[in-house]
């Protein structure tokens, strides 16, 4: 995204977060950051200070640093390093009540934090990303992070004009999709070559969307009949126009969308088809395994 100017209530607040400092007279959320720690953090972004004699007072040395790079590239990466979850790591803080702290702030300059893998990243709330609020996607699928992460990159790499990304995202966010239903209904990981028509092959059968079906509308088959020609087209513009092949074409961005939004529908399609299924009994899970 683009650099952001934050206002003097984020920088006190972003200050604390990096310091260590209490907040609101009441505790800190953050591990202490001493003199020499906070210069090794904000020479990170370019700048070479040295801790001595004469240097400021903590908070004072962290606000002006903050301050100097306020509206430059490097603002968001000081955002997104105050909260790097391996700070956190073996203390007593949460880096969820950090985001959170940060997150009212940061919503008043029109952004927020978003975990992406295992970090946080910084994303314009009027982009806001792609969400499946789906029980197949509880905290506890094989996969959660990982789709979540695509549907993310999926749009922000349309917002940066990166469309060979987008569309090789695209497909991934599919495929991971495929494999997370896949796995619920059979706990299986059959070996997966590459061929997305193969595995949308299998979910479709363990979904009963074949075509083929006697007891559906011919009107049904028809869209039923485009899936497979989407699942295709995804392969295809896949291989030909994305950063995952040497391309054959350029995607411009109303094909990156394309892309993109074709897989979001289907996406949804498939956990809402299967969702049904399962409410309705149509459709038995695989049983959890437990250890013995």
């Amino acid at each position: 995204m683009d650099p952001i100017i934050i206002d003097a209530k984020t920088i006190e607040s972003l200050q604390k977060l990096i310091t260590g400092d209490i907040i609101n007279n009441d505790s800190p959320l953050s591990p202490y950051r001493s003199g020499p720690d906070l210069i090794n953090f904000f020479n990170q972004f370019g700048r070479k200070d040295t801790y001595g004699q004469g240097f400021p007072s903590r908070w004072k040395y962290a606000e002006l640093c903050i301050a100097e790079l306020n509206g430059k590239p490097e603002i968001i990466q000081v955002i997104e390093k105050a909260v790097d979850p391996r700070v956190y790591l073996g203390t007593e803080y949460s880096i969820y009540d950090s985001v959170d702290y940060l997150n009212q702030c940061l919503e008043y300059e029109e952004c927020k934090l978003t975990k992406i893998g295992n970090k946080y990243k910084l994303s314009p709330l009027n982009k806001e990303v792609l969400t499946f609020e789906h029980a197949i996607l509880d905290n506890n699928s094989a996969n959660i992070e990982f789709i979540r992460e695509q549907t993310f990159k999926c749009k922000s790499k349309i917002n940066t004009e990166d469309y060979d990304g987008a569309i090789t995202n695209a497909r991934s966010l599919l495929e991971a999709v495929l494999h997370e239903i896949q796995h619920k209904i059979t706990d299986n990981e059959e070996k997966y070559d590459g061929d997305l028509n193969k595995l949308y092959k299998r979910v479709q059968k363990l979904l009963n969307l074949e075509p083929s079906r006697d007891d559906i509308s011919n009107s049904l088959k028809q869209l039923l009949t485009g899936i497979v020609s989407i699942i295709g087209g995804l392969g295809s513009v896949r291989n030909k126009m994305s950063d995952a092949h040497a391309r054959s074409y350029k995607p411009l961005e109303h094909h990156a969308k394309l892309a993109v939004n074709s897989a979001y529908t289907l996406c949804i399609f498939l956990l809402e088809s299967f969702e049904h299924q399962v409410k309705s009994g149509h459709l038995k899970l695989a049983p959890k395994k437990t250890g013995i």
